[in-house]
């Protein structure tokens, strides 16, 4: 069921220009916010995703020092530069090994967000902190 979830999400993180990449400690922390458009309507019905115009998401996976997925607790928020916070609720996808993080996040064309989120296992954590700016097709 996850597998072309999956399957999409990999393809944007090879192909999207807002593919990111940062350190937290230990970790590894590639994320990326992209329209739900990006994804096709089967697969955002089969992992309960509203696709919309107006829908981003975000993905996040959190890599050890050898490569391997960590399970982390995440929590955080979107703040547009109006100063409206949304909360953001994530869904953990796991396919084999591999764990991804997906959040959803409404916008309106040319909101820029700055999107705050806390990462924490057991052992250590950390605040992921980037800005992305949205846009309606």
């Amino acid at each position: 069921m996850f597998k072309s979830m999956i399957t999409a999400l990999a393809m944007m993180f090879a192909f999207q220009t807002s593919a990111e990449e940062a350190r937290i400690g230990d970790w590894t922390v590639h994320y990326s916010a992209f329209p739900s458009t990006f994804i096709s309507p089967e697969v955002a019905q089969s992992n309960n995703l509203e696709r919309s115009r107006y829908n981003g998401l975000l993905n996040i996976a959190v890599l050890d020092a050898d490569g391997k997925s960590v399970q982390v607790a995440l929590r955080g928020q979107g703040k547009n530069l109006l100063g409206n916070v949304r909360q953001l609720e994530f869904q953990t996808i796991r396919e084999g090994d591999s764990i991804y993080y997906i959040a959803q996040y409404p916008y309106r064309n040319e909101d820029n967000v700055l999107f705050t989120i806390d990462i924490s296992s057991p052992t250590q954590g950390g605040e992921l902190s980037f800005r992305h700016t949205f846009y309606t097709e």
